[in-house]
């Protein structure tokens, strides 16, 4: 990794820092410089608290080069507190515990080791929530869902039409 993009990149990859649109409100990550909904210029930064719900996975046993020592291991499309979708590795869950509508939260740790020194690059991976009110589920087979909101976050989006489709098929 070249040392500019490290230092650029370093508020996202530690803090989960994006951007909010100050034309619409809609949280952006990763960050860029037009607002993906109404294409207006959205540069306020935005730091996502980390909290979110698994939206789907799938574990890698045959990972690309430079991740081989971690193989086994499950990436996963975390849908954020505040609305967007991240993909991440999940750690410290085994695969058969993971199910979609899990609460996870971020954690910064290893992603993998660069260039001939093995440079250590560090970034967000997600872990199982910890469990802090007695009502939370105390196992990975009850289901349970982000129960934290962001003031000025937008609506969820219910299921799309394929999502309804594939799921009556497959009922």
């Amino acid at each position: 990794m070249e040392v500019a993009r490290f230092w650029r990149t370093t508020g996202q990859r530690y803090r989960l820092t994006g951007e909010v649109c100050p034309n619409c409100g809609k949280p952006i990550f990763p960050p860029r410089d037009v607002c993906p909904v109404c294409t207006k210029e959205a540069r306020t930064p935005f730091t996502f608290s980390g909290k979110g719900e698994v939206y789907s996975y799938s574990t890698i046993h045959v990972p690309p080069q430079g991740f081989e020592r971690f193989a086994p291991y499950t990436v996963a499309l975390v849908r954020l507190a505040e609305g967007p979708l991240v993909t991440a590795q999940l750690t410290d869950v085994d695969e058969a515990e993971v199910y979609i509508g899990m609460p996870v939260e971020m954690v910064t740790r290893v992603l993998r080791e660069d260039g001939e020194r093995g440079m250590l690059v560090y970034g967000y991976k997600f872990r199982p929530a910890r469990p802090v009110r007695d009502d939370a589920p105390k196992s990975a087979a009850e289901p349970a869902h982000v129960s934290e909101t962001v003031p000025d976050a937008p609506a969820e989006v219910g299921p799309s039409a394929a999502q309804v489709a594939m799921a009556s098929a497959t009922a």
